[in-house]
């Protein structure tokens, strides 16, 4: 066996076999409070990866923060091998104002790599980068749609990566996305560094979703199983395939009114058959029906009625297969349901 190393983040240094939470401190506020990023260090006794965990980079994106939550009470973490960086909350003042952006209004999911000089956000890109990123060698970064939108719970990343590719699939989600990097994003700064990364979207922001909760403790679990940085049990759940999408699209309103959807997330889609909506006058009188332009799968949509000319209403990916698609959908929201709790108070949402 052998012993794994010390991690020392934000000056302080976590010894093997301790669980530490440290504050960073991103800097003060014009009150001359501290604003900081909260973290929680497992350095397990054995050597292994360094897998970071983060949520709310978007600061109204919640389903990560209680993700993380759910995942630092699973038994197994204490025969960890390697070591677990977990950090719910990085956009700590985007969570407290329920807000996506911080004070500037500035994105930090555009603000990467950061400037240790910049603004705020900035600031904050540069510390979390150097200080978490930095010290690790495997990344999952949990986000949800933005406010008024879903997103079926999905993996999105580079699947051309032959590494990347095997922890989607071992995560378990019914759908794993192929997407490109966007400039100043976390996933590209940490790419760059050649960490593999995966970025989970389930939900929508300001709630929470037990499928997609769930789905994502155990999808975190399982990727930890294929690093070996936890032991399979012989009562481990398993994930059933996923399928793979290599593009998608968006449908969008064909002219301003009241938006009535008729699909639900998971839906399969036949090209100029399936009613998916309706965008109407208030009165009526002016109906407008959504037809799907093309095959696929309803991955996430508008959740607001009210809709402006060309704005996004669904999120459709594109498969050879849909009918398979579809069915492992089915398939995985019914296990997802139903499956045991992975620790005895885990109690679901509502």
């Amino acid at each position: 066996m052998q012993k794994n190393t010390p991690i020392t983040i934000g000056g302080i240094t976590v010894q093997p076999g301790e669980r530490k939470t440290i504050d960073l401190v991103v800097g003060k506020l014009y009150t001359h409070s501290e604003l900081t990023m909260p973290v929680q260090v497992l350095c397990g006794r054995q050597a292994g990866p360094v897998l970071f965990v983060c949520a709310a980079v978007h600061g109204d994106e919640l389903n990560g923060v209680e993700i993380i939550r759910r995942l630092l009470k699973v038994k197994s973490l204490n025969r960890l091998k390697g070591t677990l960086i977990a950090v719910p909350i990085v956009n700590l003042h985007g969570f407290i104002h329920h807000s996506r952006y911080l004070p500037d209004r500035r994105d930090l999911n555009r603000s990467f790599p950061g400037s240790e000089k910049g603004s705020v956000a900035s600031r904050m890109a540069y510390l979390f980068l150097n200080e978490v990123v930095a010290q690790s060698t495997h990344g999952i970064d949990i986000h949800t749609g933005a406010i008024n939108r879903t997103n079926l719970p999905q993996i999105r990343a580079m699947l051309d990566d032959p590494e990347t590719l095997n922890l989607a699939q071992a995560f378990g989600a019914p759908l794993i996305l192929n997407s490109e990097l966007r400039p100043g994003s976390l996933r590209a700064a940490t790419v760059k560094k050649n960490i593999p990364v995966l970025l989970y979207e389930a939900g929508e922001a300001l709630r929470f979703d037990e499928v997609s909760i769930r789905a994502g403790v155990r999808g975190i679990i399982n990727v930890m199983r294929e690093l070996n940085m936890i032991t399979k049990s012989r009562t481990s759940q398993s994930s059933g395939a996923s399928v793979v999408a290599r593009s998608s699209f968006w449908m969008r309103a064909p002219h301003s009114g009241i938006f009535r959807s008729l699909v639900p997330d998971g839906k399969r889609v036949i090209a100029n058959q399936t009613l998916m909506g309706i965008v109407s006058d208030p009165f009526g009188e002016s109906e407008i029906e959504l037809y799907a332009p093309n095959n696929g799968i309803v991955i996430g949509q508008m959740r607001m009625p009210l809709v402006n000319e060309g704005e996004a209403l669904y999120h459709i990916a594109k498969f050879a297969r849909s009918d398979i698609a579809a069915d492992v959908v089915d398939e995985f929201t019914e296990e997802i349901s139903d499956e045991a709790p992975y620790y005895s108070d885990d109690f679901p949402v509502i």
